[in-house]
């Protein structure tokens, strides 16, 4: 065989390798593109992207997936950056009040009333620990924890309990004529602070009445909780369900809320499967929670006589 032939195949094999290479290298010189870019990117460099080739294979969707993800946890670092600020910006005040009284009595211990500035520091304690539990609920509930019980829960109790707590701190006049039977499943000590949260929102700001309900309607347990007050402008009713916000600072302040009742309460009926708004009303605020029910069947509304 002549020696031109039997070089031959050694030479083919070598094109075909080195053809499969640049090949090879040219598909994949994107992927490595991407690879190089997320390798340089930190948590302090989020705003980065990945180079998008304009082709629409699997390189294309990987890059534009790959960027989504770093939007979203752009947008987390975000989130996270402003509560912790927003959270130390909410304790400082506190403990600088706490801190101010007690230099003023100890620089005037002879004279300073010791009594009334134990009840102040204790009243201010009070609102520390208050939006520590909030904090603490919150950074779990960003964690993914899942809800500690799923089990039937009668929302009409939790309603009836939570009115008559309103009526013995408030004063204020408590309408539950509109509370028929609704059970949903879920976490019970969650979905009692959801219905706390909305009566308390409600008492805070009502001028001298709060009216509750609950109903059946196509297989959700819906809850009204409304009030006499100023009422919510329409371009608010979205925002007062925001972390640390508050329409009225002075007042949310004196009352010692932090503007997290509400964001609490809408993060545990998603958990739970359900909605939270704020809707129009003639007079006040009207908050609607909507709940999937446990039992889809109606349950016929029960005298007010037997449920008080």
């Amino acid at each position: 065989m002549p020696t031109s032939a039997r070089a031959a195949p050694p030479a083919l094999l070598l094109v075909v390798a080195l053809t499969t290479w640049m090949t090879v290298g040219r598909a994949l010189s994107p992927v490595e593109a991407i690879r190089a870019e997320v390798a340089e990117i930190s948590m302090g460099a989020l705003d980065r992207k990945v180079p998008e080739p304009v082709t629409t294979d699997e390189v294309g969707r990987l890059a534009r997936t790959m960027n989504e993800m770093l939007g979203r946890l752009r947008a987390s670092a975000d989130r996270q950056r402003q509560f912790v600020s927003d959270a130390s910006h909410e304790l400082r005040s506190p403990l600088a009040g706490m801190r101010a009284e007690l230099e003023v009595a100890l620089a005037h211990h002879r004279d300073a009333d010791w009594p009334h500035t134990a009840d102040d520091v204790l009243e201010d304690l009070g609102r520390v620990q208050r939006l520590v539990d909030q904090l603490l609920v919150l950074a779990r509930i960003d964690e993914g924890a899942p809800m500690s019980g799923d089990s039937p829960v009668d929302l009409d109790e939790l309603v009836l309990r939570e009115a008559r707590r309103a009526r013995e701190r408030n004063g204020l006049v408590v309408d539950v004529r509109g509370v028929s039977g609704g059970r949903v499943r879920g976490d019970p000590d969650r979905l009692r602070q959801v219905v706390r949260n909305l009566v308390d929102n409600a008492a805070s700001h009502a001028r001298s009445r709060v009216t509750l309900g609950l109903q059946a309607q196509a297989g959700s347990a819906v809850l009204t909780v409304a009030d006499d007050g100023p009422g919510i402008p329409p371009s608010e009713r979205e925002r007062i369900f925001e972390r640390f916000t508050r329409l009225d600072e002075a007042r949310a302040t004196d009352q010692g809320g932090y503007g997290l009742g509400l964001a609490i309460t809408r993060e545990i009926v998603a958990a739970h499967g359900g909605t939270v708004e704020a809707e129009g009303a003639s007079v006040g605020a009207r908050l609607v929670v909507r709940l999937p029910l446990h039992d889809p069947t109606p349950q016929p509304p029960q005298p007010e006589a037997a449920r008080s």
